[in-house]
């Protein structure tokens, strides 16, 4: 008998919605001792399914067909009552962003012992909670237990849940996207940490990603959901290498691979020159002793015309603050910021507003970058027409760049929160292109999409800077990500630049310490995807 057996599952969607059916008549089954990874795209249905498991479905998505059973028991026809007390004694779930998961107002010690008095077991909890913190390798625990999540890193947020999830030791535990917003090696740790247990424990795990490098590290078996259905589903060696479903298979080869091409050298003179540039922060103060972060320090390069540079470290690392340097938006205390030789540090407002066209940045965020109250076209033209571009030219030239990064000119008099976050993330190029600018900051802007979509925007971006002979500084913490667009790479960690060179001879030969472990996290690394 399977742990988990999933029949003909048919969910609704309100009325109005692209598809009637969020999933549609799909089976599975999750074995004990066995991880199975569900894959697909934003709106393929994959949450759906996992709160459908754990009975979390809001009333607007009802269930019109199909049977889940664990461990023998129709899951769909318990009492709400029994339905609560199997979820967290039996089955856990870790939720993808942990922050809106864990309770801001609340300690962790006193979250993870709430599941153990909430099942019985609280009597248990003052020695029970330490326990579970160090079994997800957490340092310190006892200091961990008694801070409030917004005082941990997302790394270490994301290793609470899975220690709330843990506390009762549950014979199913679904984990949805739970490393999507980590850093490389962060993801390295959690896949590791969650493979590990699951086979000291020999839980069933149910897995949601929509990457395949994620799969290939830790996956016995594979389904592939698109528009609500699965569309194949195996074993995941099988899978992975010999894909049947075209959709499957636009899916692998979407996944950056991490070889790095050996591009040629590019040498025409710096656009930008950064040289012993550093910012510090003073955090604390008021009750607690006031510290001093270098935020950035040593942390030179040469950016030359035509040429990408990729800016790679993990979250705290100074990538941002960097490239927020450039752009003024974060002030250094020192060093110079040389744009074709003019030392950008010390100009005033005024004198600054010029290099504003000729410099432009991408942030990671789009939606959070773009105003929600105006419209797709008026965010385009708004920094031509402040610069005095007539506003019908400058909307013009809005619809140009709309059809440039490959969206509808008739999306001109749409919102934001109407386009998907690819869609957004085009809007963002297309604001920051619409200045005309010779150099491009491009921050983390792939990090929080589908691979699919990713390699869209990257393509787009490889594209437009070989049509307009844009110079660009892109950030990023996926490697694969930076063998694919940059010419060359500069690895930072606290602050620091520890390594940079072309990126071909960084990936074939990393000589610093820190390098080889970024290089040695990348998802999937010992897989090669087969050509397609």
């Amino acid at each position: 008998m399977s742990l988990l057996r999933v029949e003909g599952l048919t969910v609704a969607l309100p009325s109005g919605g692209d598809r009637p059916h969020a999933v549609e008549d799909i089976s599975f089954s999750v074995e004990a001792g066995e991880i199975l990874c569900v894959v697909g795209e934003s709106g393929s249905g994959k949450s759906i399914t996992a709160n459908a498991v754990m009975r979390l479905l809001p009333k607007g998505l009802p269930v019109r067909a199909g049977a889940i059973s664990f461990e023998g028991t129709d899951l769909l026809a318990l009492a709400p009552e029994a339905m609560r007390r199997l979820r967290g004694q039996r089955m856990a779930m870790i939720f993808q962003e942990p922050m809106t998961a864990l309770n801001p107002l609340m300690r962790v010690g006193d979250q993870i012992a709430e599941v153990l008095r909430v099942h019985g077991s609280g009597a248990d909890a003052a020695r029970r909670v330490p326990e579970l913190l160090a079994a997800v390798n957490l340092p310190d625990p006892a200091a961990i237990a008694r801070s409030h999540p917004f005082r941990l890193s997302g790394g270490q947020r994301q290793r609470v849940m899975i220690a709330m999830a843990l506390a009762l030791e549950p014979a199913l535990l679904i984990a949805d996207e739970p490393t999507t917003a980590l850093d490389v090696t962060t993801q390295m740790q959690i896949l590791r940490l969650i493979r590990e247990i699951q086979s000291r424990r020999g839980m069933g795990v149910l897995f949601i990603t929509h990457d395949f490098g994620v799969v290939a590290e830790i996956a016995d078996r594979v389904a592939v959901m698109q528009h609500g259905r699965i569309v194949e589903q195996g074993l995941a060696a099988e899978v992975l290498n010999r894909p049947q479903h075209p959709y499957t298979r636009a899916l692998i080869a979407a996944v950056p691979h991490g070889a790095a091409p050996d591009r040629a050298d590019i040498t025409a003179a710096p656009v930008l020159e950064l040289r012993q540039v550093e910012k510090t922060y003073r955090r604390g103060g008021l009750f607690g002793a006031r510290a001093v972060v270098r935020a950035v320090h040593d942390a030179d390069f040469s950016l030359r015309r035509g040429e990408t540079l990729g800016l790679v470290g993990e979250s705290g690392s100074g990538k941002s603050t960097l490239a927020r340097c450039v752009v003024k938006l974060v002030e250094p205390e020192r060093g110079t910021i040389a744009y074709h030789g003019t030392d950008l540090r010390p100009l005033s407002r005024a004198a600054w507003k010029p290099y504003r066209r000729r410099i432009q940045m991408v942030f990671q965020d789009p939606y959070a970058s773009l105003n929600p109250r105006r419209t797709v076209g008026e965010t385009i033209a708004e920094g031509p027409v402040t610069h005095g571009v007539p506003r019908a030219k400058a909307l013009d030239r809005a619809r140009d760049l709309l059809r440039l990064v490959q969206l509808d000119p008739g999306a001109m008099d749409r919102y934001p929160h109407e386009f998907s976050g690819g869609q957004r993330q085009r809007i963002g190029i297309a604001r920051a292109l619409a200045m005309e600018p010779e150099l491009l900051i491009a921050d983390e802007p792939v990090s929080a999409l589908d691979v699919s979509v990713q390699a869209q925007v990257l393509d787009l971006l490889a594209d437009i800077r070989a049509r307009l002979g844009l110079t660009m500084l892109f950030i990023t913490h996926d490697l694969r990500v930076a063998a694919q667009i940059c010419d060359r790479v500069a690895v930072m960690q606290r602050g620091a630049i520890v390594e940079q060179g072309r990126t071909a001879e960084v990936f074939a030969a990393p000589q610093h310490p820190y390098t080889r472990q970024l290089l040695d996290s990348i998802p999937g690394r010992g897989w090669t995807p087969p050509a397609l």
